[in-house]
């Protein structure tokens, strides 16, 4: 059964997470039949907000099938206005009621803007894109006397998960009247696992056994 609630929804994807990591998934959603079921409608329960990294892909780790997920992804889960157009998109036309970022350790885009600030040459390309949302993370790192790569990345998506609601009405609104959470979560690439970074609500949902590390909640 498809879930319904911010707290359904994140308890399936660590559900789905823990047989990923224990190599047992069950592949769910992935046959013929559900192919053809979902081919006239989407009624996607999480929407995942994550970085574009090879190893980072969301139905897989999660465990999960066709439309299941609606995926969003940019170097370092960047957030401009065709990603906030996506994410409002799934919310308020699909109905999902939860909003996931996704990060990992040591992120190569929140490297790369170190890289920038410690050198002071500017990357090639429209790179520097990217490494211009990263740096106010890395601002705030500083402020923090944050120093570590991965403790960096945490700070990161905690700032993803307020940009989304400081620049979209719709998404606050949604959050503020209950329909929908937000959820920023780390990937640990060699072991596979998920653990929750933030939540708005602050505190909430929660998963049985699934703490919140050390980075305060942001509160929109």
């Amino acid at each position: 059964m498809t879930p319904t609630t911010p707290e359904q929804a994140l308890a399936e994807l660590y559900a789905g997470n823990r047989r990923f990591v224990g190599g047992a998934p069950r592949h769910p959603n992935q046959d013929a039949d559900h192919r053809t079921a979902v081919a006239d409608g989407q009624h996607p329960f999480a929407v995942i907000v994550g970085c574009s990294d090879s190893r980072l892909a969301a139905e897989i780790i999660f465990d999960r099938g066709l439309g299941d997920l609606f995926v969003v992804r940019t170097a370092g889960h960047t957030v401009g206005p065709e990603v906030l157009g996506s994410v409002e998109y799934a919310v308020t036309v699909l109905g999902t009621p939860l909003i996931v970022v996704l990060g990992h350790d040591s992120c190569g885009a929140v490297q790369a803007a170190r890289d920038v600030a410690t050198t002071g040459t500017p990357p090639p390309g429209h790179l520097g894109a990217v490494v211009d949302a990263v740096v106010p993370s890395l601002q705030r790192a500083a402020e923090q006397g944050v120093t570590s790569i991965d403790e960096i990345v945490d700070i990161h998506i905690a700032h993803t998960v307020e940009a989304l609601l400081a620049n979209s009405a719709v998404l606050a609104d949604h959050v503020t009247a209950g329909r929908c959470a937000v959820v920023g979560m780390s990937y640990r690439l060699s072991a596979g696992e998920v653990r929750t970074v933030t939540t708005v609500p602050a505190g909430e949902p929660a998963v049985p056994g699934q703490t919140a590390s050390a980075t305060p909640a942001v509160t929109g």
